[in-house]
């Protein structure tokens, strides 16, 4: 979804151009074991915490980075707090996916004046050292965007540089399991896009807003045509940036014999839409898989079979575009049950994670991409397959 540089900025006369992916906020129910079970499996560094130890009384709040990557693991300490019903019923999950702009409060003015409902207003915080400014609006179910303007040591470029989050932070030296992590990289780069989950028949709602309100585009579109097994069937369209920096596929389920994907997630979510998965880019597929595979990282299985026929379609499609076959060992990406798919532009590598909770809501994907930016079209029928199987055995199907 971010593809800038770690020091990269960007200059723009519109208040709604989108910089770069601020960060991904999740609701926990205890951060700090939450930020230790992504630092132990996906290979994060626990880099800063806002908690009672640095004046924090309302919540705690763990920043975890892994190259542009930056999660706030939050967690409330009132059991009156909004943030304490929403765990309740729908556990952990993504809250906010914020988007770091040049001026939060133009960009909320703006984004409201174009029909979206504010979630929260305009808020300042600051110290000696500058501020960081927050503005957000309402989007599909329980999802919020952010808007974050920074200035002075908390500036976009310095946060990525390890600078602090924002005033009240402080750092988390001298943990062995960061300098673990930093011996053993996962590779994880940024996030390439956030899938969210809505309501049958939604979808073209969720893609106009976007288009009305954020000023996004269409860039893909896949129907039950496309995304279908002989159970279920979902549709999907994948909304971008005027830049095309940031990514936000929409899925709706479809009618089909048995439940989707979506409706399982729906129903496990107390009914509200919501991020149904984060697909965290990688430039080294195979070794960030391994890693996470050594780690006890829970990924979906994929049938022996999709390999007897994947090469075929894929090396296929690049010849006939004239493009690079793949490089990657394929007895390797078979033994470490990586999918691969290929267009008119290249090809990717791809690997979904379980749920990480109990919950069968929130999970991860693992994607690199070889010239393709596509999502996978033609593994659709192998993984959804690979998804059912997982369903019934939870009983969902």
């Amino acid at each position: 979804m971010s593809t800038l540089p770690l020091n990269a900025t960007e200059t723009t006369t519109d208040p709604l151009s989108l910089i770069d992916v601020d960060h991904v906020r999740f609701f926990v129910g205890n951060a700090k074991q939450a930020a230790f079970f992504y630092a132990m499996t996906f290979g994060f560094r626990i880099h800063q915490v806002a908690d009672l130890t640095s004046g924090s009384r309302d919540r705690a709040r763990y920043l975890l980075t892994q190259g542009n990557i930056r999660f706030i693991l939050e967690t409330p300490l009132d059991k009156n707090d909004p943030a304490a019903e929403e765990l309740r019923c729908f556990g952990d999950g993504v809250k906010d996916v914020a988007f770091t702009v040049e001026d939060a409060e133009a960009a909320w003015k703006q984004a409201i004046a174009n029909g979206g409902q504010s979630a929260y207003e305009p808020m300042t915080i600051s110290d000696e050292h500058g501020s960081v400014t927050t503005a957000g609006i309402k989007a599909y179910g329980r999802a919020v965007h952010s808007f974050v303007s920074r200035t002075g040591a908390y500036a976009i470029d310095r946060v990525k540089q390890g600078s602090l989050f924002e005033p009240g932070y402080r750092t988390l030296d001298h943990l062995a399991l960061n300098d673990y992590n930093a011996a053993n990289p996962c590779g994880l780069m940024f996030v390439d896009h956030c899938v969210g989950n809505v309501d049958e028949g939604k979808m073209n709602e969720w893609v106009q807003w976007y288009e009305d309100v954020m000023g996004f585009a269409m860039f893909k579109h896949f129907d039950d045509a496309d995304i279908s097994t002989e159970h279920s069937a979902l549709m999907s369209k994948v909304m971008a940036s005027g830049n095309n920096l940031i990514k936000m596929p929409i899925n709706e389920p479809a009618e089909g014999l048995k439940k989707s994907q979506i409706q399982e997630y729906l129903e496990w979510h107390d009914m509200t839409p919501g991020v149904q998965h984060l697909a965290l880019r990688s430039n080294d597929a195979l070794q960030s898989v391994a890693e996470l595979r050594r780690r006890g990282v829970d990924f979906l299985r994929i049938p022996d079979a999709y390999y007897e026929t994947v090469w075929d379609r894929v090396e296929k499609t690049l010849t006939d575009h004239g493009l690079e076959a793949v490089k990657e060992d394929y007895d390797r990406i078979a033994e470490l049950g990586i999918l691969v798919d290929a267009d008119d532009e290249g090809y990717l590598l791809q690997l979904f994670t379980m749920p990480l909770q109990d919950r069968p809501t929130l999970f991860f994907e693992i994607i690199c991409r070889r010239g393709s930016q596509s999502f996978g079209k033609g593994n659709f029928k192998a993984l959804f397959e690979a998804l059912e199987l997982e369903q019934d055995r939870r009983g969902n199907l």
